[in-house]
């Protein structure tokens, strides 16, 4: 007969309460709803998402199915977004920030970085401050101007849009932009022909412009023939967000970093922000955001 260890039962007991002691413990552990220390790494394609209770999501980060990274806010009533920083396409991605708003018949962004330029405002648009001046109408055959007016830079492309009116002999007008502390550039120079309204639209990018910098504008005329009136009035003036790649305003030099008015610039996007935009983010889509 085998010899029994006189300890065994010793051992079966002890072993026993050391399972009752891990059984107890792992039915005493904390809820795992709360972050104490450390951090939580969601990556590789993951994302979180957080729903309200009529199953809306309302909250998102992660990688879109787009391929891009994106953080969005959604509306629990329908689903709709709110607020989104990126969902561009993967090849492109800016990482854009749009703030939508609430119309159910149309979907757009009001508040927007610029698609296509890494420093400018995209929406709202600004108006640019033009006044008229005592020659807005008058017969000298030297420029001089007729609006004037100085403005900070909201937006990356400038429009004016004037109509001029010459006597006999014809006129021209001149429009030009000049940066605090720059050289003045001319957007455009045109003739206006004898005894008749010219209308003409100037678009323009802010070429070599910082952010909120000071520039200063001028819509200057003259009449071809002495003695004869010319006479220009503004129709509209105003800044506005890119609407293509090739709109995109050239980049100021920067001597240092001190120089640039601002100090975070934002990647360039490759999204059209010219038409209204659908959205990706309804209550059964992948992700917050809009379809360029």
């Amino acid at each position: 007969m085998a010899a029994v260890p006189q300890d065994l039962l010793d051992r079966i007991r002890a072993l026993e309460r050391q399972v009752r002691e891990l059984t107890g413990r792992a039915q005493m552990r904390p809820a795992l709803n709360k972050v104490l220390n450390g951090d939580v790494v969601i990556g590789e394609g993951g994302r979180l998402i957080a729903t309200a209770p009529n199953g809306r999501r309302i909250f998102m980060t992660g990688q879109t199915a787009a391929g891009d990274w994106a953080v969005g806010i959604a509306r629990p009533t329908d689903g709709t977004a709110a607020l989104t920083v990126g969902d561009e396409d993967a090849k492109g991605a800016g990482q854009m920030i749009r703030i939508w708003n609430r119309d159910p018949g149309l979907r757009d962004v009001i508040v927007m970085d610029d698609a296509f330029s890494e420093r400018f405002l995209g929406r709202p648009w600004m108006p640019i401050g033009l006044y008229p001046t005592a020659r807005q109408s008058f017969t000298g055959t030297a420029y001089d101007t007729a609006w004037w007016g100085a403005s900070p830079a909201h937006n990356a492309v400038a429009v004016i849009v004037i109509f001029t009116y010459a006597g006999t002999g014809g006129g021209q007008v001149k429009v030009t932009m000049t940066p605090s502390g720059g050289t003045a550039r001319t957007l455009a120079e045109y003739d206006v022909g004898a005894n008749t309204w010219v209308q003409r639209t100037i678009e323009a990018p802010l070429d070599s412009v910082e952010f909120l910098q000071s520039v200063v504008w001028d819509v200057s005329h003259r009449a071809k023939t002495n003695g004869q009136s010319i006479e220009t009035r503004l129709y509209r003036a105003y800044t506005r967000n890119t609407f293509t790649a090739g709109e995109a305003p050239d980049a100021p030099v920067r001597t240092t970093p001190s120089t640039a008015a601002t100090t975070v610039k934002p990647a360039t996007a490759a999204a059209d922000e010219a038409s209204a935009h659908g959205l990706r983010w309804t209550s059964g889509g992948d992700a917050p955001g809009d379809a360029a």
